[in-house]
């Protein structure tokens, strides 16, 4: 209870409402001891009086504002149900937060819509976190359990409860998702898989819709999920509790039966279901009881594909599959068959011969329709010894039908849980630790309650107890662990409920013994629960109003029970002979479910049996389990598992019955909350001391009241003991332990009013003397203003006077002459005026007259015009007429000698005749044609004569014309005589009709012109309209283009990345299969050590042959007999030189004179001077070597007597020992060999005659390098694979990759094809071994990506395909390398990914704890911290070392420093840099985001100079152009965002325009978690959320909706091609520590 001194005027309380449960309200005048009424305010503005008097007492104080919205309900200065309603309220609507903690608890609330909160990105932010750090979450509660057990070594169970439709299953499956992931195997076996394929089987099988949910689990589950030694997930059992047979074949209006059914039907028209006759959900009575067969968002069919893939990965092969479904549907035609009454009073039954319903069940079961509609409408009773078959009634046979249909599928459902324990069971090694998850019904009330709900609450009875209990001993641990006196904590246990069910005697022994009765009856066990519990037991009542129920009082509500169906669905029977019809079934599967199960005995720990079988033997009966009883040892199991592991708690919450999304109703709310005993949490912490700080925090709150010196440091706890007693008078409500002290409840409250009050009191000071020197300030500002003001007003006001003055005397000036000058100007327009208005009068008068004249001419020849065009289309017409009527005549006339010509034609007579005459006839056509021809050219000459004579007579006609017209003129000006009356009036007539043409000509020509207009007009609008076309289908055609290159870029990049992941998948399967084969063959290489020995070494070789060997002569062989002679520039005699070289070397001559003018002979003396010449060169050359081993060895002794050289001098000159007795050893093998392989033809030919000298190189054949054929392996070994880091490192950059390119080159050019191609294979192989050998060591990584680069370079700069620069003086390779490029680029791939891989896990530890909690700038710390709590869960690990800036800095400096120091392109540094930098701000940002303890002022501005580091660090080096600084930038807009002003419309404006690059999703997640860590800070309020939310919807630009940044997100890599030097065997500087001194310069 509060302090009374809480309660004053101001202080915000809770009173009980019966719609909200409870309101806030306001104390309107302080209270004192003794008052019965305290007068509150509501928040909607009613006043009410409020009665304390005893038992109702104080109301429940509300927390201060600063704590709404903790993420913790055990940190609220005041733990009782409203605070813990209003928290849970005020995060999930105004924060939208689903998880809150209450101490170990996680409260869940079902948002009804889907999150984006359960990404790969979310597991990993959470993955490895301490739980007190990170947002509420379930993969927080996931990972304590995790690392608990991963540390502990113990096993720990997840408990996961809640009413239907609370989201147990989904927090269920996130759960199990979290473990898959976290401990995948590294071997990324199937066990995840199939761990997480179970959940769609289950839910197919076990889960249906309900009025409450869409997808209820209509059972009880527990996982056991089994971890190996290394943490990774080797296997996994399910346990299954009380499946709801019932709903097989009943369901309520608005539910479903289970899944499967609907999921069945939905894929009846698929050709493999058409064998099960199946039909619509509709047309099953299994399935259309509840009216409803659809679950709005869900597909059926969809589901099913997902069931049966869940199947597959399994093990169920795809014939068991079937027969599964096959069982299925068979219960949907079962419960289809039609059991008809008949006989007397209906007390018989029959099925009908042809129902089709048994026939397709008895064909599906495979057994005998007959036997089984037989066994259906009967029953077989034992009496007195005798077996009797006893017909049914058509309700008792409907009964027996369901109870078949229930006992089939609760076996099938055992069989598929047993399946899945097999598939998913450890065969690897035995589990060494496990994770169990309880998705188990939470406490069930509703208007009727049957055995199902009795079985239920009796389960969370037990659940409870376990959970009160284990809090308890939290807090028991707690405080002995800080040695404090404590008293037991008094809490309501419900062990009296839990006798009254399961103790002797007990309902569940009540209802087994009236089981076992004949003739037991519901109404027999009620009145022997009255009989022996009531007014005996306090948990037991017995309605009023019914002799048929009872009640229970429960620990969370009193819950009235029908008796009606209980014996009934306890005994669960159906009868032995439809069993034994199935056991005898043709299908394997079905006789496989119904096999004999033991009777009695102990119960199998992985599943309860479902159903007894009724038998007509009585001893055999009385042995049958009953449901209650299987259901009570199951429990029982389940809770000995429980307490032998460390539970974790989820309670998930139903906000309300509508399914609506986020939408809250406190009623629901708090009876969940009171039934999953969340309340009960806070009820016990309360009872104890519930306030706990640590002794620094605690003086750091609350220093300002603590009086004297300064605290000491090395003992705060007896500073605390002295200064806590003056400020709380009461000893029993606090506590000192060994590092904290503790509070009861409210007394945190007390102290922080205290601290206000004296914080208050502080401040009014501060402000008096403040405001004083304020005041002071201002009077004397405002004194000293006043006289100035008064000295500059006076002195404008005079010079203002003479202003006026002066301003007077020139006005009157001014109006004078304006006066005057307005007076003139109007004159002068007046006159101006007049003389343009006559001017104008008389020229219109002129052009009036002319116009007139100039009218009438052209009157008179219009006329004429229009007469001669008149007279001429008349013509035309008459002529045009007589031609048509000419063609019409002459057309009959030729059809009639048609019609006569076709006539005779038919006629024999006629064609004999015309056969007779034919060549007469033809003379006359042809005379005839002539004829034709030549009067129609003696037509056309009279057509153009007539022409001619036409345009004669119109010539001549318009002169004479043209005569009379000027005539007419003449005389009309010599003699203007005046017309007559009767010419002026003919005269005027023509002028009027010649003037009425006229305007019709000009009305014609201007409606002409119009149109022309109008088309004009018309044509540059379609002009425009054409260009704007064009310029829209261009702009379209430009955009579509840019949108084409943009998604081919994406595409592109996307393939690249696409590749890039297979590649490294690639790599990873790759190195899998190199583990195995090297596992596989270690015994082996065991065996050998001792017997293979290398050449020059006694080490063990374990190296696979080189693919470059080969058995045919290589060019060694052949270069073996060309050795150059001294006197190779002589030419050969046929005896002197041969007998000079005999006598210089010391050849007998006695053998060669003896055979002397033979061929044979001189090839001898040949062969003898050969063997000589290079037997004494090559003991020269054992000479020189004998001597350097005996100088070395002069040095080694030398060296070992002073025993001063270093162990590397000592070692390497062993090594040059061993290289010489090396060279030794090859130089005797080779002149034994070459005594063995000269052969005499070679000889021959080369002393024959005069040779030809050979060809010389060419410069580009010069410069190379020659490794012989068996010493390739020898340098791939020393150059790649066995070379040691400290001489690999000290080599030029690139020079391993010259040195293969060279003897690449050198093979090309002898015309060795495989050869060459051959050694870049070799090279590949070994650079991808040396890559695996040093996948650790990111310096040599990137020295064989500089390598894998450059001979990538080299190999494409001679390709054949590749132009050559002009100052290109490498010829082309002549061998393909395509495929071996592509290779090379895929290694430069896989180096590229193991750098980063290899830079990524030596930053992932301490990304976080350098960015965000560094302290790098001091007195930033959250010294006087929030009131809070603070809480450290088992999850907790030490800090990681180098976790700072300056760390990071040195981990990306080692990085660059490598990249350097190998010369690696500036783009390739810039990718690395851009994926390193990627990963620090989106795993920082990612944790800043989830993280409420970071998200203040002081952290952001701590966070914004720790990137400012990094900034600068990349600044330095160069490579903040290359995307590594854009990668920072949604990590500094949220540190900028933390640090903003966060109250007006204007910070709203200012926070959506900085934060560009963050989305909204993170701006408001931010805003909801930002948390003052001071008293000087405010809290974000909900209206600027809301502000920030409305401006945030008209962004279109800004990045996508996601709460997080991919982590994992990989950017593609490309190695751009640069073209290297020319390379040359000269200009290498090959060190003798690479012991490659066998090649030889070229």
């Amino acid at each position: 209870m509060a302090a009374p001194e809480l309660y004053t005027k101001g202080a915000c309380v809770w009173v009980p409402d019966d719609q909200e449960v409870w309101v806030s309200a306001q104390l309107q005048q302080d209270y004192r001891p003794g008052d019965q009424n305290l007068k509150l305010g509501l928040s909607d503005g009613r006043e009410i009086h409020y009665s304390v008097a005893p038992p109702v007492g104080l109301p429940p104080l509300g927390n201060p504002e600063i704590l709404e919205g903790e993420n913790d309900l055990t940190a609220l200065s005041f733990l009782h149900e409203p605070a813990v309603l209003h928290n849970l309220r005020v995060r999930f609507l105004d924060y939208r937060s689903i998880y809150t903690y209450c101490g170990i608890v996680l409260v869940a609330l079902n948002p009804y819509e889907q999150l984006p909160i359960y990404g790969e990105e979310v597991i990993d932010a959470y993955s490895g976190q301490d739980m007190a750090n990170m947002d509420p979450h379930i993969f927080s509660i996931a990972e304590e359990a995790y690392r608990t057990m991963i540390r502990e070594e113990k096993n720990q169970s997840i408990i996961i409860s809640g009413e239907s439709g609370s989201g147990k299953t989904v927090s269920a499956k996130f759960t199990m998702r979290y473990f898959a992931v976290v401990g995948g195997a590294a071997q990324q076996t199937s066990v995840e898989e199939k761990v997480l394929s179970s959940n769609p089987i289950m839910e197919a099988i076990g889960n249906a819709k309900t009025t409450r949910n869409d997808n209820s689990s209509r059972f009880g589950k527990y996982i056991e999920i089994g971890f190996g030694s290394k943490g990774d997930i080797i296997g996994a059992n399910v346990r299954t509790y009380l499946l709801e047979k019932s709903r097989v074949v009943f369901q309520a209006p608005e539910e479903r039966n289970y899944h499967i059914f609907y999921q069945l039907c939905a894929l009846k028209d698929s050709p493999e279901m058409k064998t099960l006759k199946l039909d619509s959900a509709d047309h099953f009575r299994y399935t259309n009881q509840g009216l409803d067969i659809n679950i709005p968002g869900t597909d059926d069919a969809v589901e099913m594909d997902n069931t049966r893939n869940a199947l597959t990965i399994m093990g169920v092969q795809p014939d068991q599959q079937m027969e599964l479904f096959q069982i299925l549907a068979a219960v949907l035609h079962l419960g289809n068959v039609n059991i008809q009454a008949s006989g007397r009073g209906g007390d018989r039954c029959y099925v009908s011969a042809d129902d089709r319903s048994l026939a397709i069940f008895s064909k599906l079961m495979g057994v005998e329709a007959s036997q089984m509609a037989h066994w259906l409408c009967h029953r077989r009773l034992t009496v007195a010894g005798e077996t009797l078959v006893r017909p049914m009634s058509a309700q008792q046979a409907n009964a027996a039908r369901d109870a078949l249909a229930k006992h089939v599928y609760g076996q099938l459902f055992a069989w598929m849980v047993q399946r899945l324990n097999s598939a998913l069971r450890a065969h690897r090694e035995r589990p060494r630790t496990l994770v169990g998850v309880l998705d188990i019904y939470g406490f069930e009330t509703f208007d009727r309650n049957s055995f199902e709900q009795f079985c239920i609450n009796y389960a969370n009875e037990k659940l409870q107890q376990q959970f009160n209990r284990h809090v308890f001993q939290l807090e028991q641990e707690e405080y002995v662990r800080e040695e404090l006196p404590w008293n037991r904590i008094e809490f309501s246990d419900n062990q009296p409920c839990i006798t009254l069910i399961e103790g002797p005697l007990g309902l569940l022994d009540l209802l087994d013994e009236e089981c076992r009765v004949p003739k037991g009856s519901d109404e027999n066990w009620a009145r022997k629960l009255y009989d022996q519990h009531l007014d005996r037991s306090l948990n037991f009542r017995k309605p009023r109003m019914s002799n048929s129920a009872f009640a229970l009082v429960h620990f969370a509500d009193v819950v009235q029970y029908e008796c009606h169906g209980f014996l009934e669905k306890n005994r669960d029977t159906v009868f032995e002979e439809p069993i034994n019809i199935m056991r005898a079934s043709q299908l394997e599967l079905v006789a496989e479910l119904f096999q004999q199960e033991p009777i009695g005995g102990a119960l199998s720990a992985s599943s309860v049996h479902n159903g007894l079988v009724r038998s007509g033997n009585k001893a055999h009966r009385e042995h049958k389990l009953t449901v209650g009883f299987q259901f009570r040892q199951s429990l029982q199991l389940l809770m000995d598992t429980l307490n032998s592991t460390t539970p974790h708690y989820i309670r998930c919450i139903k906000p309300n019955d509508l399914k609506q999304p986020f939408m809250f109703d406190p009623r629901r709310a708090v009876q969940q909350l009171r039934a999953c005993g969340v309340l009960e949490t806070i009820r016990i912490s309360a009872a104890g001391y519930p306030s706990r700080w640590n002794y620094e925090e605690f003086l750091s709150r609350y220093r300002v009241l603590l009086c004297g010196s300064s605290p000491p440091q090395d003992d705060l706890r007896v500073f605390c003991r002295g200064a806590v007693p003056p400020l709380i008078p009461d000893p029993g409500q606090y506590c000192f332990g060994r590092t904290k002290v503790f509070f009861r409840a409210g007394q945190v409250a007390v102290l922080e009013k205290l601290r206000a009050q004296k914080l208050q009191a502080a401040a009014v000071l501060v402000q008096s003397w403040v405001r004083g020197w304020l005041q002071r300030q201002r009077f004397l500002r405002l004194y000293w203003a006043a006289r100035t003001l008064q000295k500059y007003a006076r002195g404008a006001l005079a010079r203002r006077r003479v202003w006026m003055l002066r301003y007077t005397r020139a006005a009157l000036v001014v109006q004078k002459t304006y006066r005057m000058v307005v007076v003139r100007q109007l004159y002068l327009a007046i006159r101006e005026a007049v003389v343009t208005i006559q001017a104008f009068a008389r020229g219109a008068r002129a052009r009036r007259t002319c116009r007139q004249l100039l009218a009438e001419r052209a009157a008179v020849r219009v006329q004429a015009r229009v007469r001669g065009w008149l007279a001429r289309r008349r013509f035309c017409r008459v002529r045009a007429a007589v031609v048509l009527v000419q063609c019409c005549v002459r057309r009959r006339a030729a059809r009639r000698e048609l019609r006569r010509l076709r006539a005779e034609a038919r006629s024999v007579e006629r064609y004999q005749e015309l056969h007779k005459g034919m060549e007469m006839k033809l003379v006359q056509l042809q005379w005839r044609a002539d004829q034709e021809a030549r009067e129609s050219a003696s037509l056309r000459e009279a057509l153009q004569a007539e022409h001619d004579s036409h345009s004669r007579e119109v010539e001549k006609l318009r002169s004479t014309l043209d005569v009379l017209q000027r005539r007419l003129h003449e005389q009309s000006l010599a003699a203007p005589a005046l017309p007559t009356q009767r010419e002026e009036e003919e005269w005027r007539h023509e002028k009027e009709k010649t003037a009425h043409q006229i305007l019709l000509l000009v009305q014609e020509i201007e409606a002409l012109k119009v149109e022309r207009d109008s088309l004009a007009k018309e044509r540059d609008e379609l002009t425009s309209h054409f260009l704007e076309q064009e310029k829209a289908r261009e702009e379209s055609r430009q955009q579509a283009a840019s949108r084409a290159q943009t998604a081919v870029q994406a595409e592109l990049e996307e393939e690249r990345r696409r590749y890039q992941g297979l590649l490294r998948e690639f790599t990873r399967l790759e190195q899998r299969y190199d583990n195995l084969k090297d596992m596989s063959t270690l015994p082996t290489a065991e065996r050998w050590r001792g017997h293979k020995r290398t050449e020059s070494t006694q080490s063990l070789s374990l190296e696979p042959p080189s693919p470059v060997s080969s058995d045919a002569p290589s060019a060694e062989d052949s270069r073996r007999i060309s050795v150059p002679f001294p006197l190779d520039t002589r030419p050969w005699g046929p005896e002197a030189p041969l007998n000079a070289l005999m006598e210089d070397l010391g050849v007998l001559k006695d053998t060669a004179e003896k055979k002397r003018g033979d061929d044979l002979g001189h090839a001898y003396d040949a062969v003898r001077v050969a063997n000589k010449f290079l037997e004494k060169q090559l003991l020269t050359q054992r000479s020189e070597w004998e001597q350097e081993k005996a100088d070395l060895t002069l040095k080694l002794q030398q060296a070992q007597a002073r025993g001063a050289p270093a162990g590397r001098e000592l070692k390497d000159l062993m090594e040059q020992v061993e290289v010489g007795e090396e060279e030794c050893y090859r130089l005797r093998r080779e002149l034994k060999d070459l005594k063995h392989t000269v052969t005499l033809r070679k000889i021959i030919s080369y002393t024959a005659g005069s040779p030809e000298p050979a060809p010389r190189p060419s410069p580009a054949q010069t410069g190379l390098l020659e490794c012989r054929r068996r010493d390739e392996s020898r340098l791939i070994k020393n150059l790649i694979t066995d070379v040691r880091v400290d001489v690999a490192l000290s080599l030029d950059p690139g020079l391993p990759a010259c040195l293969i390119f060279l003897c690449v080159r050198q093979a090309d050019c002898i015309k060795e094809l495989a050869r060459a191609r051959g050694l870049c294979i070799a090279a590949l192989a070994a650079i991808k071994t040396a890559l695996k050998k040093h996948s650790s060591d990111l310096e040599m990584t990137a020295l064989w990506m500089k390598n894998c680069c450059l001979l990538k370079d080299l190999l494409t700069q001679h390709s054949a395909a590749q132009e050559a620069g002009p100052l290109e003086e490498a010829c082309p390779l002549q061998v393909e390398l395509k495929e071996q490029v592509r290779l090379l680029g895929d290694v430069c791939i896989q180096a590229y990914q193991q750098l980063l891989s290899i830079s990524e896990t030596r930053l992932q530890p301490i990304i976080v704890p350098a960015v965000l909690e560094t302290e790098t700038i001091p007195g930033l710390g959250a010294g006087a911290g929030k009131l809070s709590g603070p809480r450290k869960r088992a999850a907790s690990e030490p800090r990681p070392e180098g976790a700072t800036m300056a760390g990071v800095l040195k981990e990306l400096g080692a990085v660059h420093s490598a990249l350097e120091r190998q010369d690696l392109d500036r783009a390739v540094q810039d990718q690395t840099f851009r994926q390193l930098v990627h990963l620090l701000a989106a795993s920082a940002l990612n944790s800043l985001i989830l993280r409420k303890d970071m998200c203040c002022c002081g952290r952001g501005l701590q966070i914004r100079y720790n990137v400012s580091l990094l900034e600068e660090w990349l600044r330095s080096r160069g490579l903040q152009t290359g995307g590594a600084a854009a990668a920072l930038e949604p990590l500094i807009q949220a540190a900028q965002l933390l640090q903003m002003s966060k109250k007006t419309e204007v910070d709203g404006r200012a926070v959506v325009q900085t934060c560009n690059a963050l989305s909204s999703q993170q701006i408001v997640k931010i805003l909801t978690q930002y948390t003052p860590q001071s008293d000087v800070e405010e809290r974000v309020t909900l209206n600027f959320i809301r502000i920030v939310q409305g401006l945030l919807k008209g962004r279109s630009d800004g990045p996508p909706p996601q709460m997080l940044l991919d982590v994992k997100r990989v950017f593609p890599v490309t190695f751009p091609y640069v073209p290297p030097p020319p390379v040359r065997a000269e200009m290498l500087d090959i060190p003798d520590s690479l012991k490659i001194s066998f090649l030889r310069r070229v």
